[in-house]
């Protein structure tokens, strides 16, 4: 089989190949060319060696949006050594499962989550040492070193792999409540920049990437690494927190062409009511994590003037597998599959329906799709088969091929013994001008039956009467349904991907 490095792929070649001067990063206004990257990325490498870091071995990393990020994964990917970013939303508990679970051997931190590593390195015995991009802490467990203390940035061996090899690993956003982690292979990387990136958003050297989702995920991972490295663009990283101001003020800044949220952050923008001008840089936005109701896709795409493309992807996938497509989007939908992926949905026996309007539950496959759970062998058996990844959502296709998100498979209502899809409802919801966000989840009623209840954040300055709201449906769906419960919250319990925690709503009502 041809030898192929990731790091090598979409970094050095662009430095081989005279792009070496181009700007690959931009953080809080300081700029990063590819040949400062690469030099980065050799530092990295030799900081694993002297670690003792070796080739198949796990480096847990715990790393805001810094040039820090992409220097560590590629560095780890350039030497072999499997890469597993993990949330920097996590507690240090939380993080200390993972890292056990994952059996790491070293873990990178940013200066922030320094104190985390006391209480990682009580419940992961692989691990052997820490390092902090900034001042470590005096003592621990594990021998601990400050980056800044490695300064050897000469070139580094590029391991010897293949698209095969092992990879990266990307724990799941959990949002059942227990993060599983997915196998990714070298190959994997460049599979999503030539489908995704090429078809969908004709990705170029000269474009500007800016992302809300953080690099620690799949989506995030693609929009602020695979995506723009692959063609020597440059993406613009945030360290802290997405808020609407801060995102403002960097496209304002920085001047993206390409900006990636999700459906909850492209209602908060336009919740925060910049002006219309606001994105006059952006040629295209992107969502994905859960379905943009049409109501938004309009009002963002008419208001800021550029196209919206929603699609699904997974961290299975490892990035969007069906998307709209400039000129052709369709509000409400998640678009077609993107070239080189297929899709189909089948029924209760796995018998696949070819029948449009038809709800099933969606398979994929494709070139990016995970090789399996680590340590998770029924879990692996159950969403691979054969070839095809199962998904876990329910979804429906018309006759022109336009594909439908319902919801999750755990997360379907039967009402009155009529299927009812969460995100068909939530979308006739979120059309109310009180609503900004929404979601429908099902509860047993005092006669023990399935019915709806909708939770329900109020837009800024508004307040949700639960007569309108009931009014407003009566207009817009049959009576079976209607939410018949309306709960309004501060805020819906999502995961670092976007996604909403329906089991945490569920546990609520429960």
């Amino acid at each position: 089989m041809t030898a192929h490095n990731a790091a090598a792929w979409l970094l050095d070649r662009h430095v081989a190949e005279g792009r070496g001067s181009r700007v690959a990063y931009l953080v809080e206004g300081r700029a990063t060319t590819y040949a400062d990257l690469q030099r980065e990325v050799w530092r990295a490498q030799h900081a694993l060696r002297s670690l003792d870091v070796r080739r198949g071995e796990r480096l847990a990393m715990v790393v805001d949006d810094e040039v820090a990020f992409p220097a560590w994964f590629l560095g780890a990917l350039r030497s072999g050594v499997v890469a597993v970013p993990l949330s920097t939303m996590l507690t240090d508990v939380e993080l200390a499962s993972i890292v056990e679970d994952a059996e790491a051997t070293a873990l990178v931190v940013s200066a922030g989550y320094r104190d985390h590593i006391e209480t990682i390195a009580k419940a992961a015995p692989e691990l052997r040492s820490a390092l902090v991009i900034g001042q470590p802490p005096e003592t621990g467990l594990v021998p601990t070193h400050a980056w800044e203390s490695f300064d050897d940035c000469s070139e580094a061996p590029v391991a010897s792999t293949r698209a095969d090899s092992p990879g990266f690993w990307l724990y799941s956003s959990g949002t059942t409540g227990v993060p599983k982690g997915v196998i990714h292979r070298q190959g994997s990387l460049r599979a999503t920049a030539q489908t995704y990136a090429q078809s969908v958003l004709g990705i170029g050297p000269d474009d500007r990437c800016l992302s809300v989702a953080k690099l620690f995920f799949a989506y995030g991972l693609g929009n602020s690494l695979t995506f723009p490295l692959s063609v020597a663009a440059t993406a613009v990283l945030n360290p802290r927190p997405p808020t609407p101001p801060d995102v403002l003020r960097l496209v304002r800044s920085e001047a993206p062409s390409l900006f990636f949220a999700t459906p909850g952050f492209v209602a908060a923008i336009l919740d925060a009511d910049p002006p219309a001008d606001a994105f006059a840089s952006v040629r295209c936005t992107v969502t994905a994590g859960e379905a943009l109701p049409a109501d938004l896709q309009r009002r963002f795409s008419e208001r800021f003037g550029h196209p919206v493309l929603d699609g699904i992807g997974s961290s299975e996938a490892l990035h969007i597998f069906v998307s709209n497509t400039k000129g052709a989007e369709r509000p409400g939908t998640s678009g077609k599959p993107v070239a080189g992926y297929s899709v189909r949905i089948v029924d209760a026996a796995g018998a696949e329906i070819r029948e449009p309007g038809t709800p099933g539950s969606l398979q994929v496959r494709g070139p990016s799709v995970t090789s399996g759970y680590w340590c998770r062998d029924a879990a692996t058996r159950a969403a691979l088969q054969g070839e095809w990844l199962v998904t876990g959502d329910v979804y429906e296709f018309t006759p022109d091929g336009y594909w439908t998100f319902l919801g999750r498979n755990g997360d379907m209502i039967k009402a009155g013994g009529i299927w009812v899809s969460p995100a068909e409802v939530e979308a006739a919801l979120i059309e109310h001008p009180d609503v900004l966000e929404a979601a429908v989840v099902g509860a047993r009623d005092d006669d023990g039956l399935e019915t709806a209840v909708a939770f329900l954040v109020a837009r800024q300055g508004h307040t949700i009467e639960p007569a309108s709201i009931d009014a407003h449906c009566r207009g817009r769906m049959a009576a079976f349904k209607r939410p018949r419960q309306i709960v309004v919250v501060d805020e819906l319990p999502k995961t670092a991907t976007g996604k909403i925690r329906r089991f945490a709503l569920r546990e609520r009502l429960a």
